[in-house]
């Protein structure tokens, strides 16, 4: 197993995580700014916030990297407590790492949806080789 297992994509996951969410707020308080939502208006009737679609995008995708990559990191971690993570496992982890920044990328830019849909379908079938040879490998 390589030094540190899975740890290391792991922790680039979060890590881009937390890109995200800067570049989130990097857009998102100048377009509320810009726009003069009264955010205490919003709190009290509870509205749904209208942002420009360059700016929704980006903040969709934060919510994204909350959802399937949870699954990533219970595998990826699972796969490494139970000493599963062997050379393939790591290059599948930060495969699966990359496919998630240029999901990221595509989504928060252009979001060419047939684009960003194979890029999804990579990394989901990727996670999914993880699983099943984690599984087997604990089998």
């Amino acid at each position: 197993m390589p030094e540190h297992g899975m740890i290391a994509p792991v922790l680039a996951l979060v890590a881009w995580t937390f890109v995200m969410w800067v570049w989130m707020y990097a857009t998102r308080i100048p377009a509320m700014r810009a726009a003069q939502i009264d955010v205490a208006e919003l709190s009290r009737t509870g509205a749904k916030l209208e942002l420009p679609p360059e700016v929704a995008r980006v903040a969709d995708n934060y919510n994204h990297l909350h959802e399937q990559p949870t699954l990533f990191y219970a595998v990826a971690l699972a796969a490494h407590v139970a000493g599963a993570a062997d050379g393939t496992h790591v290059a599948l982890a930060w495969a699966y790492v990359a496919s998630r920044v240029v999901h990221s990328l595509v989504q928060a830019t252009r979001n060419v949806i047939p684009i960003r849909f194979a890029v999804f379908t990579i990394g989901s079938l990727l996670l999914l080789v993880l699983l099943v040879r984690t599984a087997l490998h604990v089998a």
